[in-house]
């Protein structure tokens, strides 16, 4: 997938007369990859390890390596566990829930606001976990 800013985007398909036409133009810049594709290609680009990676996420490793092969759709807990797991920056996760058709998180809401400090202070998925859990919020997995 190319890169073009989010907002020339959204400008061109506002000031679009005709949407075939607009996705025609655009189409190489979509998201199209199912976000197994994109979760195993940060894997490589980072030189991780895939089972490394589903014991950070505590997920039971059959779930996990569901979710890297594409038969299992992750939830939005699930992707931001995965995310802490390959050690992504914020805005990065922000961008993988958003391709994965995810809200972002956002600081408004309570929860949020403490898996956002979580990553902000590199916390593994377990102590934001706590954090959650000492909030009366509903833990990550």
């Amino acid at each position: 997938m190319l890169k073009k800013p989010t907002d020339d985007l959204m400008n061109e398909l506002l000031k679009a007369n005709n949407i075939k036409e607009y996705l025609k133009e655009n189409s190489k810049y979509m998201v199209s990859d199912e976000i197994a594709t994109y979760l195993n290609n940060i894997i490589a680009k980072k030189g991780l390890v895939k089972s490394e990676v589903i014991k950070k996420t505590e997920f039971s490793e059959v779930m996990g390596y569901q979710i890297f092969s594409g038969t299992r759709r992750p939830s939005r807990d699930s992707l931001i566990c995965i995310c802490n797991a390959m050690e992504l920056s914020l805005d990065e996760t922000q961008s993988l829930l958003k391709i994965a058709g995810f809200s972002a998180l956002y600081p408004k809401i309570k929860r949020d606001s403490i898996i956002i400090l979580g990553f902000n202070e590199g916390k593994p998925v377990n102590k934001i976990n706590e954090a959650l859990y000492e909030s009366g919020e509903k833990t990550l997995n």
